[in-house]
């Protein structure tokens, strides 16, 4: 049989062994799915009193299970040849706990397509039958222009590093006014530690956050509390160790280029674009995520990367509750959002933007971007700085028009992982510049109609740096343990105090009538010097931020008037009448006397 034969044979044969979506009379997948989970086509299951187990291994001649028997020692059980490279045993007797590995003729592995794997990525998988009970519906869905994110390191988000300590943190959280957490990769990878980015069992948590329920109550109690989950999926890539699914098939990888970060998925193949999908369905619908965010699909294989995201978009739109899908893209490409369905990108230019006018720092790719308030301004009328010009780190033209880009497709921040983390030293931005600037940072990104998105510990301005850790470096445990956050770091009348402001800065952004409903056509923003206005309109008036992006005070010659003759929302020290001190804020409503409502 030939490879095209063998992909044709494996998409039909593939499409029979994966759970099936039911639909109501208007073609919307319904909720019974949902209840009932989805089974990815390999890997294992339960099923009347027995475990079946199915695998895809079109070079092996023979493939087997070999179980671990509670006693001690191993029971080996064929496996029948379904075709197309497809194999399955049904096993009476055996179910949730099963402990087992995969025998390809004289070779075991783990199974890529576990479920679990609760002794690590080269140990045996665990069948797992979830026994969660659901408490809080299907999810919670609010478009991305609701949505303030929140994004956490499980293992360095708390002490302890797990769903359930990290869960006992959700309703701060929710207090303060984020709308979604993201949780930073959580598939199974090498090693008790890490970022998560070399993941190489996509349907597995990493045993040391917890097991598939205890995320499975995670995500539930983030529910019950409104606010979404968001999940961080790397699928350009395998990581370098712990990696079987190549000893499965050679089609599930590209053997003519490599990602900087390792081997790079071949989704010219069906399996290799069926992993993926079913991996995608599997965190969306049987562990009830929101969404997802696609890490680096700038590193797609290029042949398919298209379309492997519309594929994944268009399987999405019949889902309810509502699925969001965000794309981590260098490239500034609007098709991303305009072709192939994702609801929103990562914009890194804004960051990249205010961190040099913060920090004057001009090292790596920070040498295409220039200090000042007229340079945030044009990032912010444009979405992202980079719209097809000359960009200096590579050589290269990069970007494209954005114009037909909703505001909130745009996912803004002022810090995150990777502007953090790879750093050598780990230092946050409140690290590398003055408190008042930082808080002029946050208002702006907290005012603007983008999706404003929060890197944890943010809030309050942690002084614990976000190293970049890996089990396989001599330091790694130190490195690990110094990126926990302090929380008791909150009580100090400094941190409150930021934590105040992003709290108060939060509520407005939710209950002011224009913050809450204008969008980018109702944007505008300039600049004069050091001083930077961006103004926000609707039916219910006009809201505009004032900001000082220097320590030497300012005029303020954009603003018609002086400062006494707007309603005064929220200002830092510095502001007041025609003037704005070093790194001063305010934002402004209707004139005085409109007579406008601002707060439903």
């Amino acid at each position: 049989m030939s490879r095209l034969e063998r992909t044709a044979t494996f998409d039909r044969l593939g499409e029979s062994l994966a759970s099936p979506l039911r639909r109501d009379r208007a073609g919307r997948v319904v909720g019974a799915r949902f209840e009932r989970g989805f089974a990815p086509r390999f890997g294992a299951d339960v099923i009347e009193g027995a475990a079946r187990f199915r695998a895809y291994a079109p070079r092996a001649k023979r493939c087997s299970i070999v179980l671990d028997e509670p006693q001690g020692g191993e029971r080996i059980v064929a496996m029948d040849s379904l075709g197309a490279g497809v194999y399955q045993a049904i096993v009476p007797g055996e179910g949730h706990e099963t402990l087992y590995k995969i025998a390809l003729d004289d070779d075991v592995y783990p199974d890529p397509y576990a479920l679990y794997l609760p002794f690590g990525v080269h140990g045996p998988a665990m069948v797992y039958a979830s026994r969660y009970a659901w408490r809080h519906g299907l999810g919670v869905y609010r478009p991305l222009s609701s949505h303030v994110i929140y994004e956490l390191h499980v293992g360095t988000f708390t002490q302890e590093g797990t769903f359930g300590a990290a869960e006992r943190r959700l309703a701060d959280l929710a207090h303060m006014g984020v709308t979604a957490v993201e949780l930073m990769p959580i598939s199974a990878f090498e090693g008790e530690y890490g970022w998560g980015y070399d993941g190489v069992a996509h349907f597995s948590t990493h045993a040391a956050y917890g097991s598939p329920d205890e995320l499975r109550h995670f995500i539930d109690e983030a529910h019950g509390l409104g606010l979404s989950v968001f999940l961080d999926v790397v699928y350009s890539h395998f990581g370098p160790a712990g990696n079987y699914l190549r000893a499965f098939s050679d089609e599930y990888f590209r053997s003519d280029r490599q990602t900087p970060w390792g081997e790079a998925m071949d989704f010219r193949h069906a399996p290799a674009r069926h992993y993926v999908l079913d991996s995608a369905r599997y965190w969306l619908t049987e562990m009830r995520a929101d969404g997802l965010r696609l890490d680096a699909t700038h590193a797609f294989s290029e042949s398919r990367s298209s379309n492997i995201l519309r594929e994944l978009s268009d399987e999405l739109l019949l889902v309810e509750p509502k699925k969001l899908l965000m794309a981590e893209d260098e490239r500034n490409d609007p098709s991303l959002v305009t072709s192939t369905g994702m609801n929103g990108v990562w914009a890194d230019d804004f960051h990249h933007q205010i961190h040099v006018t913060l920090t004057r720092e001009h090292d790596g790719y920070y040498e295409a971007y220039r200090p000042g308030a007229l340079g945030i301004a044009d990032c912010i009328r444009g979405g992202w700085l980079y719209e097809g010009q000359l960009y200096a780190p590579t050589g290269e033209h990069r970007g494209g028009r954005a114009d037909a880009l909703d505001a909130s497709s745009f996912i803004y921040a002022i810090q995150n992982h990777d502007q953090i983390g790879n750093r050598e030293d780990g230092l946050r931005l409140t690290a590398l510049a003055p408190p008042a600037a930082f808080a002029a940072a946050s208002a702006l990104l907290l005012f603007l109609p983008m999706t404003p998105l929060l890197f944890m510990g943010q809030e309050w301005g942690a002084t614990t740096p976000f190293l970049y850790f890996s089990h396989r470096e001599p330091d790694g445990m130190q490195r690990f343990a110094a990126s926990k956050l302090d929380w008791a770091e909150r009580a100090s009348p400094e941190h409150a105090a930021l934590l105040d402001l992003h709290t108060r800065l939060l509520r407005l952004r939710r209950l002011d009538l224009v913050l809450s409903s204008s969008g980018r056509d109702q944007l505008g923003v300039r600049s004069d010097g050091t001083v930077l206005v961006a103004e926000r309109w609707s039916a219910h008036g006009r809201r505009l931020f004032v900001v000082n992006f220097s320590d030497v005070p300012a005029d303020v010659p954009l603003l018609p008037g002086s400062l006494d003759d707007y309603e005064v929302l929220l200002a830092s020290n510095g502001a007041a009448h025609d003037r704005l001190g070093g790194w001063a804020f305010a934002v402004l409503g209707d004139a005085r006397g409109s007579g406008r409502a601002m707060v439903e």
